[in-house]
């Protein structure tokens, strides 16, 4: 499985590297349209309205359509310009109780798997989070899309759910019934009724019927297709923290913006070490930046030597064609 997206979680002082791959995938069969006479694709073309030519991806921008029809056309200057401060980051803004967040703001989950020398401290705040019973309320943009977010545990790994926002939710007032009543031995009917239907959750005993009837039937006709190949994505280097020093100067922090006073006893300790800590990660930051340069160029010195061999062989086989 490809990752969709590299980044880091920010703990307090603590950099988690973190991939981050879909939890979840809609299955069924879909359709193109087709000429049932020759079985040709069926296949849009994007014109433009005004002059009618047919318009290439390049020459297609985004526009926002105001309330009286009119046009603001947005450059990809325009959105580099735009303040997006959780882009490649997963910030932690606070903990909250998991049943205190409605499903109803949950929009996709996605699997956080650690990069790197991200191991443990990916395994830190995962164990924390279980222990604790509490949830990560965070940020992150994926996509240019910022979203809050739920950071929980599942089977052992960090699991995100993405959320909608307050104002993306609507207003059901409206789907309230009024001027109804029911008697009390219906009610104790209905009652009665999910009692008997009452079981554990297991998504295991479920199925669509109308998806497996479709599949077979597709089978019937035509053999299964060859699945194609993915590539995976270069590894990312991630530094090392003392985490220890690191977590003591996130609480200390976190108890001044409180506005509490911290302990005198371990305070000055707990400052030197993060200064040493984030003195360490500067340096090895500076020694990553020239290291990435070396990396990249390596592989355009590789492939030298096969281009050399291949003239060779391409020679050879010439020579071998005149003789013969």
């Amino acid at each position: 499985m490809q990752a969709i997206w590299k980044g880091t979680i920010s703990f307090g002082l603590v950099a988690i590297p973190i991939k981050v791959f879909s939890a979840t995938e809609e299955k069924g069969i879909s359709f193109r349209q087709v000429h049932t006479a020759d079985q040709g694709r069926i296949r849009y073309r994007r014109v433009c309205e005004v002059c009618g030519k047919e318009i290439p991806y390049s020459d297609i921008g985004r526009g926002y359509e105001l309330a009286d029809g009119r046009i603001v056309v947005l450059s990809a200057e325009d959105f580099d310009d735009l303040p997006l401060p959780t882009a490649k980051s997963i910030e932690v803004l606070e903990f909250v109780p998991a049943e205190q967040v409605d499903p109803l703001f949950f929009a996709k989950p996605y699997y956080l798997a650690a990069d790197g020398a991200g191991a443990k401290p990916y395994v830190l705040l995962r164990d924390a989070l279980a222990k604790t019973g509490q949830c990560a309320l965070v940020k992150v943009a994926i996509r240019t899309r910022e979203a809050l977010a739920l950071l929980r545990v599942h089977e052992g790994v960090l699991v995100m759910q993405t959320m909608l926002w307050p104002d993306e939710v609507r207003d059901a007032s409206f789907a309230v019934p009024t001027g109804v009543e029911v008697k009390k031995q219906e009610v104790a009917m209905a009652e009665s009724y999910i009692a008997t239907l009452t079981a554990d959750f297991d998504p295991d005993r479920y199925k669509s019927d109308y998806r497996e009837a479709l599949e077979a039937l597709v089978a019937a006709k035509v053999e299964g297709l060859e699945l194609p190949e993915t590539g995976e994505g270069e590894e990312q280097v991630a530094e090392v923290v003392d985490l220890v020093a690191a977590l003591r100067a996130s609480v200390a922090a976190a108890k001044a913006r409180r506005g509490e006073t911290p302990a005198s006893s371990g305070a000055k300790p707990a400052k030197r070490a993060a200064s040493k800590s984030a003195a360490r990660s500067a340096s090895r930051k500076a020694g990553a930046s020239g290291g990435k340069g070396a990396k990249k160029a390596a592989p355009k010195a590789a492939k030298e030597p096969a281009a050399k061999s291949s003239t060779k062989t391409t020679t050879k086989a010439a020579a071998k064609r005149k003789s013969a």
